[in-house]
């Protein structure tokens, strides 16, 4: 089985990058942090299990979800 700390790695660099497209002008690259965001939520959530680092998995969940609710008003402003 892998050594999960590696986890945390990738888990950081998608949240890096979700971060630089959600702060885009183009919505495309804006959805694609989106979905980035959700990547790094899941990596972040399967490295903190293990660790038994359970603030960082509630963190996690309600970050999704604040995302989520986002990406609902915004596309619902959108219209």
């Amino acid at each position: 089985m892998p050594d999960l700390g590696l986890l945390q790695w990738p888990a950081m660099v998608v949240t890096v990058v979700a971060a630089w497209l959600v702060a885009s002008e183009r919505p495309e690259r804006r959805n694609a942090g989106f979905w980035a965001f959700l990547l790094s939520n899941v990596l972040w959530i399967a490295w903190a299990v293990p660790a038994a680092a359970h603030a960082l998995v509630v963190l996690q969940v309600c970050l999704a979800a604040l995302n989520i609710r986002g990406a609902i008003k915004a596309k619902r402003d959108a219209q």
